[in-house]
């Protein structure tokens, strides 16, 4: 028997960390302000722009869909960046719902980022790293927001997930 989480379960996670955030800066606007550096980010909401526009991206690229060019994508305010990930989200929930998705399909990244012999992945793997991406920075960010003083209480360990029992 093969022991697995789903997609739907990190989806979950995605949409419960993504949450928390919006409603930590709508109560707290002013860390968005703050001196950042992770991923190139120069403040908190260049990266909170980071991540939500990554999903969209991720999100895009799985459905078939043309990306969003990066330039296109808001600054803010939060509301307009919170609504790339929802998004994002209403496309994977669709993708996962589709019973005609191949996830075992092999998928090229087209990516100047990524070597060429690790360009073709199945689209399982794509998946999983597209709603890792966030939860990686998340930590980042939370980490850099109790260091500047502003613990933020984020329990975002996959242990803490609701949306796994």
């Amino acid at each position: 028997m093969s022991v697995v989480v789903s997609m739907e379960e990190l989806l979950g996670w995605s949409d419960e960390a993504s949450n928390f955030w919006k409603l930590h800066f709508d109560a707290n606007p002013a860390l968005l302000e703050l001196k950042c550096g992770i991923g190139g980010a120069a403040t908190v909401q260049d990266l909170v722009r980071h991540i939500w526009a990554v999903d969209l991206r991720w999100a895009q690229r799985l459905a078939g869909l043309p990306e969003t060019p990066v330039a296109d994508f808001p600054a803010g305010p939060l509301e307009a960046l919170f609504d790339l990930h929802q998004r994002a989200a209403q496309i994977l929930k669709g993708l996962i719902a589709d019973p005609q998705q191949d996830w075992d399909a092999p998928y090229t990244l087209k990516a100047s980022w990524l070597p060429q012999g690790e360009a073709t992945l199945s689209r399982r793997k794509v998946m999983g790293h597209a709603l890792f991406h966030g939860q990686r920075h998340w930590a980042q960010l939370a980490t850099l927001l109790r260091e500047a003083g502003s613990p933020t209480g984020f329990r975002g360990d996959f242990l803490f997930c609701s949306s796994l029992k």
